[in-house]
């Protein structure tokens, strides 16, 4: 077998396998997509099948009955100002870090890489008992403050690693012109790395609509409850409503899809950014 031959079936046993995968990870959601519009009879009669009938009410008990619309916006408040406070902040804390030089550099960046080993089940208890002492328990904002603070490590060692690839001639240009530290930052290291905060931003998102464990156990009132908070009434201890279960699930990731079909192309730019130099 010559070269080619063997470079096209290396090709071809490529796209079998990416192909396998993309089966792997699109079949479970296009059976929930199917299932939701089903009964919950044909759901145990016949789980694999399309359904009958398009099942619509599904979609409109689960966000009436499990008033999803509350939680929809409770959770795009929090996750869009933690969002907006992390990639604000972390871009700064990492300019700094990669770029002014001072002596605690190092010690500021192992400091923020530790938030990345502890476990949010480790500061729950000592979370809550403090928020309650501050009446920041069942709000909000007591929802914020832990989600920006685990979204800080992940965001601060990703956009590093990006001002650290900046051109030096960048910076100095700038200085030489007097720009201020503030001006490098915002007209030139910021949009420069604009990919970064695609991929940081996306994980921030993602990662935050999706908690559900300090959503739990920090809001008690109907009303400040997340999506996944929300998800959870539809799985009772004697019975549960598949089929509306189903549909609100459905509900809750369209967001996520939609983030991810608009900003694909820049997120695989952010991730393979400095793979290749020169």
């Amino acid at each position: 077998m010559n070269d080619k031959a063997k470079s096209k079936a290396i090709k071809i046993i490529i796209y079998i396998f990416l192909i396998l995968v993309a089966v792997i990870y699109i079949a479970p959601l296009l059976w929930v997509l199917m299932v939701s519009f089903k009964t919950n009879a044909e759901i145990f009669t016949s789980p694999f099948s399309l359904p009958e009938s398009f099942y619509l009410e599904n979609y409109s008990f689960a966000w009436t009955a499990g008033k999803l619309g509350a939680a929809t916006l409770n959770s795009f408040i929090v996750c869009g100002i933690t969002l907006i406070l992390s990639m604000l902040i972390g871009s700064m804390a990492a300019f700094a870090i990669s770029r002014l030089h001072f002596k605690l550099a190092k010690p500021c960046m192992t400091f923020f890489l530790l938030g990345m080993m502890i476990p949010v089940h480790c500061v729950m208890i000592p979370l809550f008992t403090r928020f309650a002492k501050l009446g920041l328990s069942n709000s909000l904002i007591g929802l914020i403050i832990p989600y920006l603070t685990f979204s800080l490590p992940t965001t601060i060692y990703i956009m590093t690693g990006f001002f650290e690839s900046m051109p030096n001639e960048l910076i100095e240009s700038a200085c030489i012109d007097g720009s201020s530290i503030y001006g490098i930052f915002f007209k030139i290291a910021l949009p420069l790395s604009r990919t970064g905060l695609f991929v940081t931003g996306l994980m921030t998102f993602v990662a935050n609509w999706n908690e559900l464990l300090l959503a739990m156990v920090f809001i008690s009132d109907e009303t400040k409850k997340t999506l996944p908070v929300s998800l959870s009434k539809f799985v009772g201890p004697y019975n549960t409503n598949y089929s509306q279960m189903f549909a609100a699930i459905i509900i809750a990731i369209i967001p996520t899809i939609i983030v991810y079909c608009i900003f694909s192309n820049q997120i695989v730019d952010g991730l393979t950014a400095g793979a290749v130099k020169g």
